[in-house]
């Protein structure tokens, strides 16, 4: 019984140790959290903390491995091992008789008698050549691994993109609240302005239900802003990896990122990917076409046999070359040559395909940074307009010279031109951001030095 439970006590040890190690491994791998968030540290945050980015690198250093094991092939193969056996089996009694060097003329060789062998044996392989298969594989697997980082670099240029957009949303949304907050101020100051005219016999019943009607619809889009800015911070935590905290931005909320000189495809992942899919599918061609080559092998071996009941040993020795070469396999190497041209065949249209996807996406996101230009400077002029005829009409309403109706009118202006200008703003931030994601370009040129700074 003791030995038992002392087996289950260091099993439950060993499975908390486990746990803890993995979950340090886990937290070790995220960076500290900032207590107020910029564009830049958020997005160094979730290249470091988003699982997607952990997922890629994991993929990098499994192609890594396999690359590896393809460049096993350049070395020798070692090999050493031992047996021992008794057998009175004729066939095998005469060979460790042989092997030992117990031989003489009174062996009988129909019934040798019992024997026993123990065998010591050291090998050394290599192949000379095998019709550049070998290196073939090798190409394939150093080709699979650039893809991987690729995609890990994709990965991080997808998520910086994605948390710019939710950065700026998150703006936005806060700066909506303000304003939906001021609009309800607004109201509420003409409500009771219009309570006061009311019960002084200057204002209709009609107007100051048309008002107690607006503060309730300003205090109901008050409401949807938070609402929207809290679902926005939850999507702004998502991407950074994290399940819930505070999402506090810092004062300089301004995204201050530079436009790319210049705009080329060539410089994207996606296409990057593609290219090094194409390099080892060309390879995975050539080791299907080394199935028509000879392959060549160069072995040599020493073993020693020692038995007990003949009290003989004897040591030997072997070394040579071997080569094969298959003159029919049921057309399998012609099949794997013409799969391995269809593949590459394929690859190739994907890669044009790309190509003109990459270039539609370049075109787009110009187009779209052009009219984010200008909307910006049409929403400024509309926010000075709306806001001077606004304060105009506030006083004009006070002295009782237009209705609430029209008062109801330039509020309303007022907020669908702020609101206009804020959409505008963010618009503008995330198409710089989306030129820099079509150039192939980080959001930030020192991303790395900001994640190095947070852990």
């Amino acid at each position: 019984m003791k030995p038992t439970l002392l087996t289950a006590v260091l099993c439950c040890f060993s499975l908390l140790a486990g746990t803890s190690s993995a979950q340090n491994r886990i937290e070790s791998r995220q960076p500290d959290i900032p207590q107020l968030w910029t564009a830049e540290n958020a997005v160094a945050f979730a290249i470091s903390g988003n699982p997607d980015s952990f997922i890629a690198q994991k993929r990098i250093e499994e192609a890594q491995a396999t690359a590896e094991m393809a460049k096993a092939a350049d070395y020798p193969l070692i090999n050493l091992s031992a047996e021992y056996a008794q057998t009175n089996t004729p066939m095998y009694s005469f060979g460790n008789i042989l092997n030992q060097g117990a031989f003489d003329n009174s062996i009988d060789f129909n019934d040798p008698g019992r024997t026993d062998n123990l065998n010591l044996k050291a090998l050394i392989a290599y192949r000379l050549y095998n019709g550049g298969r070998d290196q073939a594989e090798i190409e394939a697997a150093l080709a699979t691994t650039e893809m991987s980082k690729s995609d890990l670099i994709a990965v991080h240029q997808r998520l910086g993109f994605e948390v710019i957009k939710t950065f700026q949303a998150i703006v936005q949304a806060e700066e909506m609240v303000k304003v939906r907050q001021a609009s309800l101020d607004a109201i509420t100051v003409a409500l009771d302005v219009g309570r006061a005219r009311y019960d002084a016999g200057d204002l209709l019943r009609g107007d100051l239900l048309n008002l107690e009607l607006q503060q309730a619809r300003a205090s109901e889009d008050l409401i949807q802003s938070q609402h929207s800015l809290e679902l926005t911070k939850r999507s702004f935590l998502n991407l950074l990896g994290l399940r819930d905290g505070e999402v506090v931005l810092s004062d300089t909320k301004e995204t201050v990122q530079q436009l790319p000189e210049s705009i080329n495809y060539q410089n994207r992942q996606e296409l990057k990917h593609l290219l090094a899919m194409e390099q080892a599918s060309l390879a995975l061609l050539r080791k299907a076409e080394g199935g028509r080559r000879p392959t060549v092998d160069a072995f040599a071996s020493y073993q020693i046999d020692a038995g007990m009941v003949l009290e003989e040993a004897g040591d030997s020795w072997m070394a040579g070359i071997k080569m094969d070469y298959n003159l029919f396999d049921g057309r399998r190497t012609s099949s794997e040559i013409v799969k391995a041209k269809s593949q590459l065949q394929g690859i190739q249209g994907l890669i044009q395909k790309t190509e003109l996807a990459l270039n539609l996406e370049i075109q787009q996101a110009e187009l779209n940074y052009q009219q984010a230009e200008k909307r910006l400077s049409v929403t400024e002029k509309m926010v000075t307009v709306a806001e001077e005829g606004t304060r105009l009409s506030r006083v004009r309403f006070k002295e009782g010279v237009i209705l609430a109706s029209d008062l109801i009118d330039f509020e309303l202006r007022l907020s669908d031109a702020h609101a206009r200008q804020l959409a505008a703003r963010a618009r503008y931030q995330v198409a710089i951001a989306s030129l820099r994601r079509v150039a192939g370009l980080p959001q930030f040129p020192n991303t790395e030095k900001t994640r190095e700074g947070l852990k």
